[in-house]
């Protein structure tokens, strides 16, 4: 048998020192960043203008499970009750799209959304690369375990 062991070090990591390297990076952070932020704002103000659609409702609602995600992390915990209530907004919005067929948001929701906003701006041009990676994927479980749980409960009926 080989005497060399098959177990991986603790020591290593798991990344290359090229992905580390942009992980870390501001210049490969921004344009992450920057593309969330303006599929944010121009999912807002198309929900603002009546003119939002299925597509747009799913990207800002993961963007809003992200900044959750990112503030159970660290990233602005102290916030996390605004981004809840702009997710809440967004549950309000889908259920007015389904029993009315519009996409149409009140004020309120609105203003809180705006809020939810400035705090994923601020959490992202605080968060590392690696940090918005890791918030994605629990967010990505997150759903995955919400969709198991609601086929088990539809089989169970």
């Amino acid at each position: 048998m080989s005497s060399k062991s098959r177990a991986r070090k603790h020591g290593q990591s798991a990344m290359s020192p090229l992905l580390r390297a942009l992980t870390f990076s501001r210049t490969a952070h921004e344009p992450v960043t920057a593309a969330m932020l303006l599929q944010s704002y121009a999912a807002l103000d198309a929900f603002q203008r009546g003119q939002g659609s299925r597509a747009l409702h799913t990207t800002l609602s993961r963007h809003l499970l992200v900044s959750q995600e990112l503030a159970r992390l660290g990233v602005g915990e102290d916030v996390l009750a605004d981004i809840e209530s702009a997710h809440a907004a967004m549950v309000r919005l889908d259920t007015r799209e389904h029993e009315g067929g519009k996409w149409t948001l009140e004020d309120h929701e609105y203003a809180r959304l705006c809020t939810a906003l400035a705090i994923l701006d601020e959490q992202l041009s605080a968060a590392s690369l690696s940090e918005i990676a890791s918030a994605e994927a629990r967010m990505i479980e997150g759903l995955m375990r919400s969709a198991q749980a609601q086929v088990l409960a539809e089989a169970a009926v």
